[in-house]
């Protein structure tokens, strides 16, 4: 069975695009691959988090990941810290990853561009770290986004220069998987393409019924249709967008229907609309607040995903000392 890794990044609380995004995707292969997931608050220390931030994002993502159905039995999911071999994995590859390869990734030179008073070495270097968490379980398939496909091209360079330099083949060239069949691009409420934490136009996953239905009753609209069955405008696309991710065919239908008669009305659809959201949205958000209530079960499922992934990265960790020449 193919061994799968992803990274999650702890940037706070989930909302619908991200489950129709990733996690339900991450959800389904669970049972079809070998998964593991991490919660990746070492490349948040690039931001410069406090400590109550990290320990806060940590305990949020873990609940919220369990609770939309990530089976910790099937796929180990594990936070990055805890995983020590990693480091030493990152500090190997760094003395093979070069200034002016890692200065020209395009992640790198936005960041540098967006905040010049916070280049440090960690944004760097992101992409050796990255090589390192994927590398030290020697998976051979990453889920990411196309923003990542250039970090994936630099992990498959650190895996071929390791294995030239020391004049083995121990690496396996990891290769991005895309969800081009389940992924969904998921609208904001806003009128924009994509719903976003840094685009304000989020509905979480944890939002309660008000708040989900004054989101929804603020979404933007436009005066109407002007003429029959014409093409819907991208503000009224977006809402039967999310109408077909939470709404039974039925009810899409029926709004669908109208429009193309020029008899909708906006604020019913609204209506509608969070009120399936909330449907929707209502036992993930409940399975969210018992686990974030269960201290004690996060903190003994964070310490068994780190105890396999340890297992996993160790071995391979042995391997790459005695390639390199040290004692293990």
């Amino acid at each position: 069975m193919e061994k799968v890794i992803s990274g999650i990044r702890p940037t706070g609380n989930l909302h619908l695009g991200n489950y129709f995004g990733a996690v339900k995707s991450f959800v389904q292969m669970q049972n079809e691959y070998d998964c593991m997931f991490f919660i990746a608050d070492w490349h948040s220390l690039t931001t410069h988090p406090t400590p109550e931030n990290i320990r806060r994002s940590v305990r949020t993502i873990l609940a919220e990941y369990l609770a939309c159905g990530i089976d910790p039995e099937k796929a180990p999911i594990y936070v990055q810290s805890d995983v020590k071999p990693v480091l030493e994995l990152y500090l190997f590859l760094n003395m093979n990853a070069y200034l002016g390869e890692l200065e020209r990734v395009t992640s790198f030179k936005e960041k540098a561009r967006t905040q010049p008073d916070n280049v440090n070495a960690g944004l760097l270097t992101y992409p050796t770290l990255m090589a390192a968490d994927v590398l030290a379980h020697k998976a051979d398939k990453v889920p990411v986004g196309k923003d990542q496909e250039q970090n994936m091209e630099m992990m498959r360079l650190f895996a071929r220069r390791f294995n030239r330099i020391y004049q083995v083949d121990f690496f396996r060239e990891p290769q991005s998987f895309h969800f081009t069949k389940d992924a969904v691009k998921v609208p904001g409420l806003d009128g924009s393409g994509k719903m976003g934490k840094s685009n304000g136009n989020c509905i979480y996953l944890c939002d309660d019924e008000a708040t989900i239905r004054k989101k929804v009753m603020k979404a933007v609209t436009d005066s109407g249709p002007t003429e029959r069955n014409q093409t819907k405008p991208e503000v009224i696309q977006n809402l039967f967008t999310l109408l077909e991710l939470v709404s039974t065919q039925d009810t899409y239908d029926y709004f669908n229907d109208q429009y193309n008669q020029m008899t909708i009305r906006y604020g019913d659809l609204k209506k509608q609309l969070a009120a399936d959201i909330n449907a929707f949205c209502a036992p993930i958000r409940e399975r969210i607040l018992d686990f974030q209530n269960n201290e004690d079960y996060l903190l003994r499922i964070a310490q068994q995903g780190a105890e396999r992934a340890t297992e996993s990265a160790e071995k391979t960790l042995r391997e790459v000392r005695s390639i390199i020449g040290f004692r293990s």
